[in-house]
Parts: structure tokens; C-alpha cells; sequence
């Protein structure tokens, strides 16, 4: 799906030697570090382990999830299954695979986490717990995601801050906010390595998974194949978003930063902000006919208490971030994407 632009991430990203060297010491014997993805099948997971693997070697990350993997995921490197929700059993993939680093994906996603709020009670802060204090024991640099859904309706939503208030009004969340600040904790008290980046809503050419953000991805797959998309959101709903590619660059060199060098353990991260109708606007040129109504959801409450524009002016000035992507190129890519692996897949079959 993304071989192109991830071949272009890798050759770019391996002419960092001075942080691939740096990486390579924080394990302790100059060898590259070995990297658990917890919750690997979701929508950033197969992706980053694509993008690990170029920088490390197959077998150096292992992609982990309860969910039975295609032949295309296990012939493509290390996977096991990992419930976080079993701590004895991580600790014995930590001792066993010898990790390094975890990158830590689990966790129930904002509308679907709404429909079950007990278990994502267990899978987005239970979870968390354990991958936190198994990275304390075995002295690991652990990644765990937040997100827009973060912040609530009394958080400032244009621009809105890396340090702000934050009263999310939704599960995720709150379970976010939690992660957030037990990573810090366990920073200032144990000297845990612990980094957390702020996404906004990540769009690739996969299916949509049931985020409120989803609809910047569905609206591909429905317009490209009919010429028509119902809009679950209002059309002047602004909401920040970056593309799959720039989202785990950000990762990658924020994993790689040498820890001295960050002022915090959590940033915010984007690429652009826009709207439904500025989105239909880009697309319409290449569906001339595109027709899209628009009628809202419960997903609309949920989007109105989130940031409209995200400032990652901190991850800008102490890490050097910057995305490459603005809303022409991603709808570009985004067009081609879904064209050759959903409409017309060169192999006839298409994916879903």
C-alpha cells in the first residue's frame, strides 16, 4: 500500500546516521535495539514495522497482537501474540526476545471505545499500566500514542498548546490523558524513558477503522468507487490531520532523539487542519461529479470538544520536526493509493 513512500521515508531516514549511531548505543552493545509493537495490527502497526525493519532489520522488531495475522503480515518478519492485559506473559517476550524499546498501539479508538466504556477501561489504561511498568523493570524507552481526543471542550481549540487544559469528555480520552500523565510520572520518579506523541487524525489508504477522524479516509473509498459519500460530520467541521507517511517519520525521529535533547516527554504533532468541505473541494477535481451529504452523528459532539489547529511548535524547536505533507499532496497520494489497492488493484483482487 505505502511501499512507495515508505522506500523514500527509509533512504531518507538511513542518511541519519549521527541518531541511527545514537540509537544503536541506547541498547548498550552498539547493536541496533530490538522493538516490540504492541497492538500491531491496526492501522499504524503494520506500517511502522515496515518502517523499523528498513532501519534495523526484520528480525529486530516483532509485531505483536491477539488478533491471527495473513500470511503477508508473518511472511514479512517476527509476529507473536501479546495480550497486554497479561503481564506475566510480556515479561517473558521482553526476557525471551530481549527488547529494547516497545512501541505501544493497543487501545480501543474514540467512537468504538464509546460503545464498550469497560473494556476500554481495561485495554487503554489497564494495558498501559503494564507496558509502563514492565518498561521500568526491564529499563526499555517506551512509546505510547496520545491524540487530539485528549483535550475537551474547555481546552483552547484554535491554536491549541502542548500544555493546556484538558477535560476530554469521551473514554479514549480520558484513558489518553492517564497515559500521559503516568509516562510523566514514571519519568520523574523512576527515570523511565518514556515519549508520547500527540497525533492528530492519520489518514491513510486503508479501510477506516471507526475513528471520528475517519471520515477523512472513508470519503476516498466511497467517492472513488460511486461518486458519493455521506458525511457523518458537518461540512465546517475543522479538525487536524497529517498523513500515515509523516506520522511515523514524527515516530521514528522522536524514538531516535537523544533524550537530552527533549525538553518533554510529550509533544504535539500535526501536518494541516481542514474541514469536510475543503476536503470535497480537493477531491471534486478528480471526481468532477462527487455529490456528498451531510448528516451528522453522535461522532459530531465528540469532534466539536476536540482542537480545530494543533501547535507543535515544541516538537518544531526541541526535535526538529516537520511535516512533509499539506492537503494537496495528500489527497494526491491519497487518490493514487486507493486506486491501485481497492479499485483497480493490479492483481484483480481487491482489498477489504
Amino acid at each position: 500500500m505505502l511501499r512507495r513512500s515508505l522506500s523514500v521515508l527509509a533512504q531518507t531516514s538511513k542518511s541519519s546516521s549521527i541518531l541511527t549511531q545514537y540509537a544503536f548505543k541506547h541498547t548498550g552493545s552498539g547493536k541496533p535495539p530490538k522493538i516490540l509493537i504492541t497492538g500491531g495490527l491496526g492501522q499504524l502497526g503494520i506500517e511502522c514495522a515496515k518502517l523499523m525493519r528498513n532501519e534495523y532489520g526484520d528480525s529486530n522488531v516483532i509485531l505483536s497482537d491477539i488478533i491471527k495475522p495473513s500470511d503477508a503480515v508473518v511472511n514479512q518478519g517476527p509476529y507473536i501474540f501479546a495480550d497486554i492485559l497479561d503481564f506475566k506473559g510480556l515479561q517473558k517476550i521482553v526476557v525471551d526476545h530481549r527488547v529494547d524499546w516497545i512501541i505501544h498501539f493497543s487501545a480501543l479508538l474514540s467512537a468504538i471505545g464509546e460503545q464498550n466504556v469497560p473494556l476500554a477501561v481495561r485495554v487503554n489504561i489497564e494495558g498501559v499500566h503494564n507496558v509502563i511498568e514492565l518498561a521500568k523493570q526491564y529499563n526499555l524507552r517506551v512509546f505510547v500514542p496520545s491524540t487530539i481526543g485528549a483535550f475537551g471542550p474547555d481546552s483552547p481549540r484554535n491554536p491549541t498548546p502542548n500544555v493546556t487544559v484538558q477535560r476530554p469528555r469521551t473514554i479514549y480520552g480520558v484513558s489518553k490523558v492517564h497515559a500521559e500523565l503516568i509516562g510523566e510520572y514514571y519519568y520523574h520518579k523512576f527515570g523511565l524513558d518514556f515519549r508520547c506523541l500527540r497525533f492528530p487524525g492519520v489518514i491513510s489508504s486503508d479501510p477506516p477503522g471507526g475513528g471520528t477522524t475517519d471520515y477523512a479516509v472513508a470519503i476516498f473509498h466511497e467517492a472513488l468507487k460511486s461518486g458519493k459519500y455521506n458525511c457523518y460530520l458537518k461540512p465546517d467541521t475543522r479538525l487536524p490531520m497529517m498523513y500515515i507517511e509523516d506520522c511515523l517519520r514524527s515516530l521514528l525521529e522522536f524514538m531516535r532523539a537523544p533524550s537530552d535533547q527533549l525538553k518533554r516527554r510529550v509533544y504535539n504533532v500535526t501536518a494541516m487542519s481542514f474541514t469536510p468541505e475543503e476536503l470535497v473541494d480537493k477531491l471534486s477535481k478528480y471526481v468532477p461529479d462527487l455529490h456528498v451529504t451531510y448528516n451528522p452523528d453522535s461522532r459530531q459532539d465528540i469532534a466539536d470538544s476536540w482542537p480545530q489547529v494543533f501547535d507543535d511548535s515544541e516538537a518544531r524547536r526541541d526535535w526538529n520536526w516537520k511535516p512533509k505533507y499539506d492537503l494537496d499532496s495528500l489527497v494526491d497520494l491519497m487518490v493514487r493509493d486507493v486506486k491501485e489497492n481497492y479499485i483497480n488493484p493490479k492483481d484483480g483482487k481487491t482489498k477489504g
